[in-house]
């Protein structure tokens, strides 16, 4: 966002200017640094008439920070200043939040700041795994490698967590569909066909008696039940917002059959994978395991960790701790002990990343090659027998004229 600001600087002149920052305390914290003390400072963007919110769909997404982190892995390869990185690399992505990000992490590293404390002060843009990532880089003097690191562990995911996404769209817009069809023929069609059926005095099977039941049921009290869907659904939203809301909708959603296996196996990988990706690089193993936690993006798998994390602290091993929670197979928590006891652990699991990749992989074609033909067959049946129960009193009509 572009701010318009008026200061006064070190000896005392007025300043007046403009400066690009994702939020108004961060253009702040960057005009101090300058050692101007600000007076006033507001936006300069112009606001929507209808008050919108527009920066919204120029949201920093994973797959510009996948590209992001391969550019300045491939920059540090080439011997390039980390200042240098940063200002090259604002002024050429598309992505204007982004932008405005680098060209802040940028001002913080000209004033002194290292890296991933430059990085850690934009949350929404770079997580705490990628920051502590960045880190452990700097301590180790291998910032090249880390970002090499970053950008292919970034890439697996994103290809992973797209291919699950994905999977699951064409399914969910068949059954809306559906409903929306079964919706429209039972308010719109099949009362003024079944008018015609009372109207004869002719007797009227049972199947077709409850279909006209139910159309009636719809089209009196069809907006009563809309509005206790949105109201549902404002609920759920709340609920989400909350810490024990969110762990109990987020174990409700492993609980799904084939969906919530998918699901599990794709945590389990991100598990996997995020912990790997860490203690290869030189993270400590209980604080790989909180920043795994926080970054798995399911609340009863990070509570899970979060206890990983407090017997480790105790004194308990990784495998000891995996094997008292259900929610961990037995499979993650043999091959774990086998990495505590060769000191192997990190390409333990990185193995055990790799297969349950695969397992994800398997499971999304599985599910895209027989949801198609399953929905296309319910859909059609739905249909059908809907038509059937209103048409053919209709036909036994025609044929008694």
């Amino acid at each position: 966002m572009l701010f318009k600001y008026h200061a006064i600087d070190q000896d005392g002149h007025e300043r007046d200017g403009t400066i690009e920052a994702p939020s108004q305390e961060i253009a702040v914290s960057a005009l101090q640094r300058r050692n101007l003390i600000i007076s006033v400072i507001e936006s300069a963007e112009a606001r929507s008439p209808l008050g919108i919110d527009w920066t919204f769909f120029n949201r920093i997404s994973n797959k510009d920070i996948v590209i992001l982190s391969r550019q300045i892995a491939t920059l540090f390869e080439a011997q390039v200043s980390a200042l240098r990185v940063f200002r090259l690399l604002a002024s050429e992505v598309e992505n204007k939040q982004l932008s405005s990000v680098l060209s802040v992490v940028g001002d913080d590293i000209q004033g002194g700041s290292p890296i991933s404390k430059a990085l850690a002060r934009h949350s929404k843009a770079f997580s705490a795994f990628y920051v502590n990532m960045v880190r452990a880089g700097e301590e180790s003097g291998k910032l090249s490698e880390t970002f090499s690191y970053l950008a292919d562990y970034l890439d697996r995911s994103y290809d992973l967590v797209s291919k699950a996404e994905n999977a699951l769209i064409y399914p969910i817009f068949v059954i809306a569909v559906f409903f929306s069809v079964m919706a429209l023929m039972l308010t719109l069609v099949i009362p003024k066909i079944s008018a015609v059926l009372l109207d004869s005095g002719q007797a009227i099977p049972l199947y077709t008696s409850i279909v006209i039941g139910f159309s009636d049921f719809l089209v009196r009290y069809g907006l009563l039940i809309l509005i206790a869907l949105v109201a549902l659904g404002f609920y759920v939203w709340k609920l989400w917002q909350t810490e024990r809301g969110k762990l109990l909708l987020d174990s409700l959603k492993l609980g799904v059959p084939y969906v919530g296996d998918l699901y599990r196996k794709l945590y389990l990988s991100r598990i996997a994978d995020n912990f790997a990706t860490m203690l290869i690089s030189g993270v400590s193993v209980v604080e790989a395991i909180d920043i795994t936690g926080s970054v798995v993006g399911n609340a009863a798998y990070a509570a899970v960790l979060s206890q990983v994390a407090t017997d480790v602290k105790g004194g308990s091993s990784i495998s000891d701790s995996f094997s008292r929670h259900p929610e961990i197979p037995g499979i993650m928590v043999a091959m774990t002990k086998v990495g505590e006891e060769t000191g192997e652990l990190g390409k333990i699991l990185t193995t055990l990343a790799k297969f349950y990749n695969r397992e994800v992989t398997n499971a999304v074609d599985t599910l895209v090659g027989l949801i198609e033909p399953v929905m296309i067959v319910l859909l059609g049946l739905g249909v059908g027998i809907l038509l059937a129960a209103v048409l053919l009193p209709i036909y036994n009509l025609a044929g008694s004229i």
